[in-house]
């Protein structure tokens, strides 16, 4: 549903500028300058001189459904008024409701959840299991991790190790020993690589900040099969692909993998912050009082909140329609290809994540002109424009968004 605005306010939008991050108080590692968003409405945002902007960025698909939800809304203040912290040295009714919800849903089966805040920790404390798994059942020697060429796992230690970009890394060396770079979509360099000396095996169905690269049938089956013969925890990073957004309820049903354990985070709890390992048996059962922890993950409000989205998105009816918007979605950048091959290159991504190469120049200057239009979108890569927006989104508001994206092009 569009946002109303007063003449008045339309007047004044024709100015709006994004703020300097020089005359900000927070460190300059965001860009130059930041867009003030002061409210938001279904799959629009408005910014503090009221222009609008059809949302195709949605959080860095975080905010699956969309701004200004009562319900989310009403949610979180009746937690906050019954209980907003109480540690986890004991648990509250909605983290178990949560837990058992995401425990009851398939294909996949998991044994326990461990709730974090953010992806970078879900990935984090995923590796720190996998290690854990090897050395209780194999002893020292075989704590190796396997990363791909082009991830994006985090930027904590041990997520920034598994995130082979000199960009990220390099400031920060040395990182953790142990990892190991393999290429992406290879199955044959990967079954030269993994060995028995390697813990885990940490990877992304759709590379989020790698181009939008997707994984193959044949690399998934590989890896479902190599990491069976090894017994390396296989960890699917579904941190952006998770909960429908590809157009399955985890992008690994999609794409044929079968994963040992599954990170999920951005659209968990509908822009609050929290995160979610999903644990099975054979891991479970090796973990003892203190091998893992975290203060606020899994609180009393975000968990409640987490179980409304979690709701709403398992919804057989909802996946359909993300499928159906996906596809609709993908031909409307079909046509935008034909009309500018110049442009634009290969299409990516699946459901609701989706993109394409720029040709045209630089992809920061195509989003900006995207941005006067009225229009948020993302980057992956050096050169891929990424859609990602709520999952509310409907066929009218796509077309909006294609339109767009033409004239920006032209």
């Amino acid at each position: 549903m569009e946002m109303t605005r007063t003449e008045s306010a339309r007047s004044k939008a024709s100015g709006a500028e994004p703020a300097l991050a020089s005359n900000l108080p927070f460190p300059p590692q965001y860009g130059s300058e930041l867009l003030v968003v002061s409210r938001g409405r279904g799959v629009w945002l408005e910014d503090a001189a009221g222009k609008r902007y059809l949302d195709f960025a949605g959080g860095i698909a975080v905010n699956a459904l969309g701004y200004g939800r009562a319900d989310l809304a009403k949610t979180a203040m009746r937690q906050m008024r019954r209980l907003s912290h109480i540690s986890n040295l004991f648990t509250t009714e909605p983290a178990l409701a949560l837990a058992r919800a995401m425990l009851a849903q398939g294909p996949f089966k998991f044994s326990s959840v461990f709730f974090g805040n953010s992806g970078t920790e879900a990935n984090e404390a995923a590796l720190k299991y996998a290690r854990l798994h090897a050395y209780r059942t194999k002893g020292p020697g075989h704590e190796k991790l396997l990363c791909f060429s082009g991830a994006f796992h985090g930027r904590t230690f041990g997520a920034l190790s598994c995130t082979p970009s000199p960009k990220y890394q390099d400031p920060y060396l040395p990182l953790i020993p142990g990892v190991v770079v393999a290429p992406y979509n290879d199955p044959q360099a990967l079954a030269r690589t993994l060995t028995e000396e390697f813990a885990g095996v940490i990877v992304e169905v759709i590379q989020g900040e790698g181009g939008l690269a997707a994984m193959t049938p044949e690399f998934a089956r590989c890896l479902n099969d190599v990491c069976a013969r090894t017994g390396a925890i296989l960890i699917a990073d579904e941190v952006q692909t998770g909960m429908a957004r590809t157009g399955t309820f985890y992008g690994s049903e999609g794409a044929g993998l079968r994963p040992d354990i599954i990170t999920l985070a951005k659209p968990l709890a509908g822009g609050l912050p929290l995160s979610a390992v999903l644990i099975p048996e054979k891991v479970n059962a090796l973990i003892h009082l203190g091998d893992h922890g975290t203060t606020f993950g899994g609180g009393p409000v975000t968990t409640a909140v987490a179980g409304k989205v979690w709701e709403t998105v398992s919804r057989p009816e909802f996946i359909r329609h993300v499928r159906d918007m996906g596809e609709l979605l993908l031909k409307g950048l079909e046509r935008i290809k034909a009309a500018h091959p110049e442009k634009v290159g290969e299409l990516r991504g699946r459901g609701l994540l989706r993109g394409f190469e720029y040709r045209g120049g630089e992809v920061k200057d195509f989003l900006d002109t995207l941005r006067a239009r009225g229009m948020l979108a993302l980057r992956s890569g050096t050169n891929v424009v990424r859609i990602a927006p709520p999952l509310i989104i409907t066929d009218k508001e796509i077309e909006k968004g294609i339109t767009l994206i033409k004239e920006a092009l032209r």
